[in-house]
């Protein structure tokens, strides 16, 4: 009989260029309550996502066509995927390796080999995490009145990008990395929005985003 759990009616996607380990963790994760579509790399998962939208992404790192790292360039750049929790399994478990996973955009870093009940406490605590910051954006409405700003606002598409990097809580510093700008360049593209917007700092901004569903 099948285990009941967080996973029931949960689609993960899930991407290596390892049949043997899609196989293992696929069967692992569907005994678990978890529907699970695949990929076999970074290139082939985008192609998933234009079409179906998963709750959670597990993801190698180095793959053919498209690495991990690029994948999740990818996702945390879309406003329709930007919030979906990203799980890396690496090979490589040293610790630069965890920070630039990190850093890309993922939540979670494994290293191979791994313990599959430990993938799925990973799995169920990012997915309740997510859970938990979609109830709590739900509820601006208690915590506080909505995020006013002129109707008219346009932003340019960096713009966009930038205040989807600020709505992750990413400093300033951080995004020029991201972008290849200088941090000075961020700063004048912020400073634009909070004189376009009306709005007095970048958590303001952050909220305007996420309400508005840009991030």
């Amino acid at each position: 009989m099948k285990e009941t759990s967080v996973g029931d009616h949960k689609r993960l996607l899930l991407i290596d260029d390892d049949p043997n380990l899609i196989l293992l963790v696929k069967d692992y994760l569907e005994f678990r309550g978890y529907e699970v579509i695949t990929a076999e790399n970074g290139r082939e998962a985008l192609e998933v996502l234009e079409r179906d939208i998963p709750d959670m992404i597990i993801c190698d790192v180095m793959m053919p066509e498209m690495d991990g790292y690029s994948l999740v360039k990818h996702v945390r750049e879309d406003a329709r995927t930007s919030w979906i929790p990203v799980l890396f399994l690496s090979a490589k478990g040293q610790s630069q390796d965890r920070v630039k996973g990190l850093n890309t955009g993922a939540d979670v870093y494994m290293v191979k080999p791994f313990e599959p009940e430990e993938l799925v406490a990973q799995v169920e605590s990012s997915l309740k995490q997510a859970s938990r910051l979609i109830q709590h954006q739900n509820k601006g409405g208690e915590a506080g009145p909505k995020i006013q700003v002129p109707f008219d606002v346009e932003l340019t598409p960096t713009e966009l990008r930038v205040v989807q990097y600020v709505a992750r809580g990413m400093a300033n510093r951080e995004i020029a990395e991201e972008l290849n700008v200088s941090q000075r360049t961020i700063e004048s593209h912020v400073s634009n929005m909070l004189g376009k917007t009306g709005l007095h700092n970048r958590t303001e901004l952050a909220r305007w985003a996420i309400e508005n569903s840009m991030a």
